[in-house]
């Protein structure tokens, strides 16, 4: 997989290169800045991004702006976006500005280095990740949707969903077969009115609704 990875750290730069590069991965190059990272990611092409929200100038959302002006040239880039802490924001944001092919990680996710690699492999992949920890403040802080008629179980296909797992994957954490697990997948995407033939990436949409959009 050929990696680009944008953050003003240099440190970090390279404590992300060195991680790649031991799992078999070729960073095909760096950026320090949301301006240099959409010039090297229309360049280079790579199979995907890994980027900080927050780069100079202002410290703020230069990421996640940088992701979505790529994203206006290039829908389906694969990004993950990189957080010292939970923005539910930024992770709707960034899922929007484009089709799939999309990750928000906190930082210390790193340090779990199984659940990273497959978390990022998973975008590149065309897939969805969104950090548990986000998926578990949304939760507790939303208000009423039509996902509130979720039962218990129909809840935890969907949280697992939302950290992008597929419906093997989530058969395997939930210890259930992958006939039950899609029973439970078609009976939540009922629930919002997510039909088949509604012309929408429905994993997606659940997702987003999930994030409150």
């Amino acid at each position: 997989m050929r990696v680009l990875i944008a953050d003003d750290s240099a440190l970090l730069r390279e404590g992300l290169r060195l991680l790649l590069e031991e799992a078999d991965h070729e960073v095909v190059g760096t950026a320090a800045t949301g301006t240099e990272l959409v010039v090297k990611a229309l360049d280079l092409r790579p199979d995907l991004v890994i980027s900080d929200i927050r780069m100079p100038p202002s410290h703020s959302d230069e990421g996640l702006r940088a992701a979505q002006e790529i994203r206006a040239s290039w829908p389906e880039a694969p990004i993950v976006l990189l957080s010292q802490y939970v923005v539910v924001g930024y992770a709707t944001e960034l899922i929007e500005s484009g089709e799939r092919a999309t990750g928000y990680l906190l930082k210390d996710r790193v340090f779990d280095l199984r659940g990273f690699l497959e978390s990022i492999e998973r975008v590149a992949a065309g897939g969805v990740a969104i950090d548990p920890d986000v998926v578990a403040q949304v939760l507790a802080s939303r208000r009423r949707t039509p996902l509130d008629d979720l039962t218990p179980r129909e809840r935890e296909v969907l949280e697992l969903m939302g950290e992008g797992l597929t419906n093997a994957g989530i058969s395997q954490r939930l210890f259930l077969s992958t006939g039950a697990v899609e029973k439970h997948t078609q009976r939540l995407f009922a629930k919002p009115g997510l039909s088949e033939d509604s012309g929408v990436h429905r994993r997606v949409t659940a997702v987003l609704t999930l994030l409150g959009r």
